[in-house]
């Protein structure tokens, strides 16, 4: 088999050029169907692009959320750690607060 962008022949199971390290094998990132030429799967037809854009807007949404839960959790330890001191005065604000929300 020859590379496409530079013409060196390479061995038919081998992913990535030897020369000149372009892609020789794709796979599809939703039915994971291995191809000669990217862009598109030639099985399920989805653009490469737009799936893994779209899994990237779903992992930064899932990590925005996680990090506000952390943040929430962690003023929720420090103002029991400061229970002692404050009286709980805080807490019973943020939990009247959440009513009339």
């Amino acid at each position: 088999m020859k590379c496409s962008k530079c013409s060196t022949e390479v061995r038919d199971v081998a992913r990535f050029c030897t020369r000149c390290h372009a892609t020789l094998r794709f796979e599809c990132p939703a039915c994971h169907h291995e191809q000669r030429q990217g862009g598109s799967c030639e099985k399920c037809g989805v653009d490469f692009m737009k799936y893994l854009s779209s899994m990237i807007t779903v992992k930064k949404v899932e990590a925005e959320h996680e990090h506000v839960r952390n943040q929430r959790r962690s003023w929720f330890m420090k103002q029991i750690l400061y229970f002692p001191i404050t009286g709980g005065l805080h807490l019973l604000k943020d939990l009247f607060h959440r009513k009339e929300s």
